[in-house]
């Protein structure tokens, strides 16, 4: 059920004299405007209303919230005496995630990991025991598990233990990716699962458990990313991608998303990836292959400092090597989560007053009209226009926002611009999913002109 654009527009289009005079309010004539007797700073012409007293005025579905105590639907309602239409919106099916049935013993997969792949024994049979590696019951395939933060499987992909074949069971989130946390502030970053476990048995099999690793399941960010923003006190992030041109251009890609505060180092295997190099160790070529003992090599892991190269050629993005994602709604289809949403209107429509609902929603589930359910989250609310003690937090406190999971960043001391790393920083350290900037020109900073495209761009 919901009000369609072409209602909400004859509901503002409301003279506000007749509905006034319907609800048997008196009005005195003032001039070519109406007073109204019951709050005599506030006239009315035609379909506009101004409260003389606080310098704020506006249309008809924002004087009935105001004046009348009504939500959105029920002003539309009072306006037009119409019942919000029915609406059927029907969303694409999500495929459900199912881990693959579990064979009865992980002989053929432990078998496969040892001697085809040359993965230490330890770490496969940690890996199985920890429940992140098993055998698929009816193809015999390797099944790698990635959970998330509560340690709930999300994601699973298989690998064959004969031929080539590999594939993400349908449904997985390539952000809950195959990854390990040992609690380390540092964080080693490969392609694949079976690098990262080549990695581990080739530096450190026996003390592996301290480190933490993430398997990208291809040279997409979004695995890292995740783990970044479950993990933002990471300090250093060991980019450990395939030695070849689409390692190096997930290099850049994750530079992109890594936090400006932590550092980044590159570590390159000697061929092309890291289970070439441990197989060609476990037959006996370590010694002429690597300049010196893997085992001296332990404490000390060749690398070097990441930067993303400029390159003459234009970079280019193939739509076959897309990932297609789903699009996850905040209010369904009004406002997506990690998008730019603005809300526009003249002064006094109520932009800052819906602002306030929207903070209620995410922090206190004070849901909107037709909004999904969810978990409460924190927010960052950044305004230049109120103050925080008398009027943000009554307006909060009226709303019925938790005001414990809205946040404010203190820039009393320095002024804050929509291109300042503190806004990056604040959202990471405070998992925050949602940020208002109230009024967005107001954070532009000084040498920002709002009318020109060019300068704006970059923010």
């Amino acid at each position: 059920m919901g009000y369609t654009q072409e209602q909400i527009d004859r509901a503002n289009q409301v003279n506000l004299e007749q509905f006034l005079r319907s609800q048997g309010e008196q009005l005195i004539k003032s001039g070519q405007e109406f007073r109204w007797k019951a709050h005599d700073s506030l006239t009315v012409k035609g379909n506009r209303w101004f409260r003389h007293s606080q310098s704020k005025g506006g249309y008809p579905i924002t004087f009935v919230m105001e004046f009348f105590r009504k939500t959105f639907p029920e002003a539309v309602e009072m306006l037009l005496g119409e019942k919000p239409m029915k609406t059927t919106v029907e969303e694409p099916a999500k495929a459900e995630f199912w881990l693959p049935v579990k064979n009865e013993n992980n002989d053929i997969v432990i078998s496969y990991l040892m001697n085809i792949r040359g993965i230490w024994e330890s770490v496969v049979r940690d890996f199985v025991k920890d429940g992140l590696v098993y055998e698929e019951a009816r193809t015999h395939n390797t099944v790698l598990v990635g959970r998330d933060e509560n340690g709930i499987p999300r994601y699973a992909h298989c690998r064959g233990t004969t031929g080539i074949f590999k594939k993400d069971v349908l449904g997985s989130d390539k952000a809950c990716g195959f990854h390990y946390f040992g609690g380390s502030k540092q964080v080693y970053v490969f392609e694949s699962a079976i690098d990262m476990m080549s990695f581990i048995s080739l530096f450190f099999p026996d003390r592996w458990k301290q480190g933490s690793y993430v398997a990208l399941g291809g040279v997409a960010a979004k695995a890292l990313e995740q783990y970044l923003s479950d993990h933002p006190d990471t300090k250093q992030v060991v980019i450990c991608t395939d030695n070849d041109e689409a390692g190096e251009q997930a290099v850049e890609t994750l530079l992109r998303i890594i936090p400006r505060y932590m550092e980044v180092k590159r570590c390159k295997s000697l061929s092309k990836d890291w289970n070439e190099d441990l197989c060609r160790f476990r037959e006996g070529k370590g010694k002429h292959y690597y300049p010196e003992l893997i085992r001296e090599r332990q404490e000390e892991i060749p690398c070097q400092k990441a930067k993303a190269e400029e390159k003459s050629t234009v970079p280019m993005i193939r739509m076959s090597e897309v990932e297609q994602t789903e699009e996850e709604w905040l209010w369904y289809p009004d406002i997506p989560f990690g998008k730019l949403t603005i809300i526009q209107g003249n002064p006094g429509e109520g932009k800052t007053f819906f602002a306030m609902q929207l903070a209620a929603a995410c922090t206190n589930r004070k849901y909107l009209p037709q909004m999904e359910e969810f978990e409460p989250f924190n927010m960052i609310f950044q305004t230049a226009e109120d103050g925080l003690g008398d009027t943000v937090k009554p307006r909060l406190l009226s709303a019925e926002a938790d005001l414990d999971r809205v946040l404010v960043i203190d820039d009393s001391e320095s002024p804050l611009t929509l291109s300042d790393g503190r806004i990056e920083s604040a959202i990471r350290e405070n998992h925050a999913r949602l940020v208002i900037i109230d009024p967005l020109q107001a954070f532009l900073g000084a040498n920002v002109d709002m009318n020109r495209a060019n300068e704006e761009a970059d923010l």
